[in-house]
């Protein structure tokens, strides 16, 4: 609970009347208590004789219906329990929390505060609509519960006595990782040092992992080193080099910026941190697959506290002993040309997607940046029936989740899942970043304003599974061009963003398009093998190989020893006829990566192209050799086959 600062506040109510602290009240919880037998106005004739019909008149007696109270409030009887429940998660020792509430004498400083914010429901903090989900961790306080709140602060807090069972679990929290002890452990090898003032910072750490062969994880912990100022974390993996080379670019531990697109969420799973929330351990065929030389991607918020802060934060990961046998897809709903002009109070952005498979909804997490107010994600069902996904109808981008249904449920091929996210950029909104407000456009960073709905499914089987990624994923590629170009609008210079956006054109089959961001981001980088092997892939998906040819032996000349340049050039040549200098090339990519049976796949094709059966035939012998994957194995053992009749 974040301390505001208060007055003491005596609440009462209208007429006298209070919640009732019994089970059973209602959302408004005003009204009378039914013990008493008295209605709202509930004024009777008296029943006194010598009375005639004209002189009715209210009985002298006590008729008005006095305040509800429990017999006796204390705070082991009735508090402990409640702060265990609802609060220790957060409030311990290095928690989540400014202050810990583990005790008595922690809490009862503290219990006009308490009572005050519980009765507005800031805390515990909840943002989803109680009538969504059920969602894993679900349990917001009951109007019967406040009131134990302001009645135990109202009488000045009494301890009561400590039962003689065990003390509830908020007293004898344990210390240590809240999932046991972790398989594996990582952190930031130095702090990283919060300075003292400004704004919310970003800071983007790249964490590599030690693991030497595929490993499994089904569950992962972050610690986030100081949590005073961290507010919240979310991690990708990166199974490149390309972010671990930004992070070392700056001195610095972490860099400032945006994540790469190397970097993304494990295939259909959700890794983040906000206070009080750790992910259960998935159950063993859930996992998701880890494999050597790959980076955790950690963006970390941190919000300065008026002096410089250390943080360093740590990564905890569980492993599971096999593979797992149920992989989910992540649906992303989202618009990337939000423009909310300046003093704009209701501006609305929708998003929808007919799915084209059966699904079982598992989780979602709708995002935003300040200027969000309401958020809605709903789905419709082919009969019409509306199932609302989750509805947050005060959004706070302090408070963001990820909501796990309890019981997942079946969605039909046909069914449409859609979004309604509504902004405010007016100064009446007070989180507004912005003051005066300012246009807001999409972009990653806090100050921009962004949308998206992640909806977590499983399908029936693989196949359901391909089809459902392939046809998403073709509508999030347009949608992620659109926002690269939004971003390079104002970031012009960036060449990390200008090969991001080539890449997505190359995906969404406009390779030249991708030419023109490749060409800017060579010219920004200055020469390099890399740079002008991009350039010429784009230009041999453009079909345009002499420009191709030319950028590959401008990349060979950079770098001799870089093998894509010289595998793509064997196959500009091998696609102008050319067979000589492409089976020169393959070759040489084969002498630079000898145990590579792609290498010695590409070196067979160009022989066979070449008329040269029996090379080739004895090439992919030496490929098979080499125990190459599926589906290789079998295409090179179908080409075995194909050369020994010397047929291509």
């Amino acid at each position: 609970m974040k301390a505001p600062a208060i007055a003491v506040i005596a609440i009462v109510l209208a007429a006298g009347l209070k919640p009732c602290a019994t089970s059973g009240v209602g959302h408004a919880g005003l009204k009378p208590c039914a013990t008493s037998g008295v209605g709202h106005a509930e004024l009777k004739p008296c029943a006194t004789s010598g009375v005639g019909h004209a002189g009715l008149k209210p009985c002298a007696t006590s008729v008005v219906a006095q305040p509800f109270r429990a017999a006796s409030v204390t705070y082991f009887k009735d508090i402990a329990p409640l702060i265990a429940d609802r609060c220790a998660m957060c409030h311990h020792e290095n928690g989540a929390a400014p202050f810990s509430l583990l005790t008595y004498a922690d809490v009862s400083r503290r219990a006009t505060q308490i009572a005050l914010v519980t009765s507005r429901r800031y805390m515990p903090p909840w943002k989803a609509d109680p009538a969504d989900g059920p969602f894993v961790g679900q349990h917001p306080l009951t109007d019967a519960e406040i009131a134990l709140f302001q009645q135990w602060a109202g009488d000045g807090a009494p301890r009561g006595d400590a039962p003689d069972l065990p003390l509830p679990r908020a007293e004898q929290r344990p210390a240590g990782w809240q999932l046991g002890t972790p398989d594996l452990v990582v952190s930031l090898p130095e702090p990283y040092i919060l300075p003292a003032g400004g704004t919310d910072v970003f800071r983007i750490f790249v964490i590599p992992l030690p693991v030497s062969t595929t490993r499994f994880v089904r569950g992962l912990e972050f610690r986030p080193g100081n949590p005073q100022v961290v507010h919240h974390a979310n991690i990708r993996v990166d199974r490149t080099s390309a972010s671990r080379q930004v992070d070392e670019a700056d001195p610095a531990p972490g860099y400032s910026g945006l994540i790469l697109r190397s970097a993304d969420y494990p295939e259909g799973h959700f890794l983040g941190w906000t206070p009080g929330q750790v992910a259960p351990l998935l159950p063993k065929d859930f996992s998701w697959r880890l494999d050597p030389r790959t980076d955790l991607v950690v963006e970390v918020h941190m919000q300065p506290s008026g002096k410089a802060e250390s943080v360093q934060p740590s990564v905890g990961l569980y492993f599971s002993d096999q593979p797992p046998t149920k992989i989910p897809a992540m649906l992303r709903l989202g618009r990337q040309y939000i423009d909310i002009p300046e003093g704009e109070s209701h501006y609305v952005v929708t998003d929808s997607y007919v799915l084209p498979v059966d699904v079982e909804v598992q989780a979602v997490q709708p995002h935003a940046h300040y200027r969000a107010r309401d958020v809605r994600g709903e789905a419709r069902l082919p009969d019409g029936t509306v199932k609302e996904l989750i509805h947050v109808g005060d959004w706070d981008f302090r408070w963001q989740h990820v909501y796990r249904f309890v019981k997942p449920f079946a969605l039909p091929k046909g069914a449409t899942v859609s979004m309604r996210w509504v902004y405010d950029n007016s100064a009446a909104n007070v989180r507004n970043p912005e003051h005066p407000p300012k246009r807001a456009r999409w972009g990653q960073r806090s100050s921009d304003e962004m949308g998206d709905l992640w909806i977590q499914v499983l399908t029936k089987n693989e196949p359901d599974l391909v089809t459902l990624t392939h046809a998403f994923r073709a509508k999030v590629a347009a949608e992620d061009v659109i926002g690269y170009e939004t971003e390079l609008e104002r970031h012009p210079d960036e060449a990390g963003l200008h090969d991001d956006a080539a890449l997505l054109y190359l995906e969404v089959g406009q390779p030249d398009r991708a030419v023109e961001h490749f060409t800017r981001s060579l010219a920004l980088k200055g020469p390099s093998a890399p740079a002008f092997y991009n350039l010429g892939t784009a230009l041999t998906i453009a079909r345009r190989f002499d420009e191709a040819a030319y950028e590959y032996q401008q990349a060979i000349k950079a770098d001799p020893s870089y093998a894509k340049a010289h595998n793509n050039l064997g196959n500009v040549w091998l696609a102008q006829g050319k067979f000589e200098p492409a089976i020169q090339e393959f070759t040489t990519v084969v002498r630079l990566d000898p145990k590579s049976p792609g290498a010695l796949a590409n070196l067979a094709g160009a022989y066979a192209t070449a008329g040269a059966f029996d090379r080739a035939a004895e090439t992919v012998d030496a490929a098979l050799r080499l125990s190459p994957p599926e589906p290789l194995a079998s295409d090179l053992r179908a080409r075995a086959e194909r050369y020994r009749r010397r047929e291509r």
